[in-house]
């Protein structure tokens, strides 16, 4: 039996969605998108928006992208600083 991918991206897509006052089906709606599995999957941390819906996701929950992903952002940021070039 295949072992699960353990990896979850941590977010507050869910977060910002209901603070806008969204359900899934809207914003999968909004966003183009068949069904709200993708969204769920997103939520989850199952999975990351493409680049594109990054953005929209921005727009429609009116906030940056940074903070859909802050925890990845600050890794990111931490191993960006940690290359030293003194």
């Amino acid at each position: 039996m295949a072992k699960k991918n353990s990896i979850r991206y941590k977010n507050s897509l869910k977060k910002h969605r209901l603070l806008m006052g969204y359900k899934q089906n809207e914003v999968a709606k909004l966003l183009g998108l068949k069904s709200a599995s993708r969204i769920s999957r997103w939520e989850k941390g199952l999975a990351m928006p493409s680049v594109e819906n990054l953005i929209k996701l921005s727009v429609l929950y009116a906030t940056l992208m940074n903070e859909l992903y802050f925890e990845i952002y600050i890794d990111i940021k931490d191993q960006l600083f940690e290359i030293n070039y003194f």
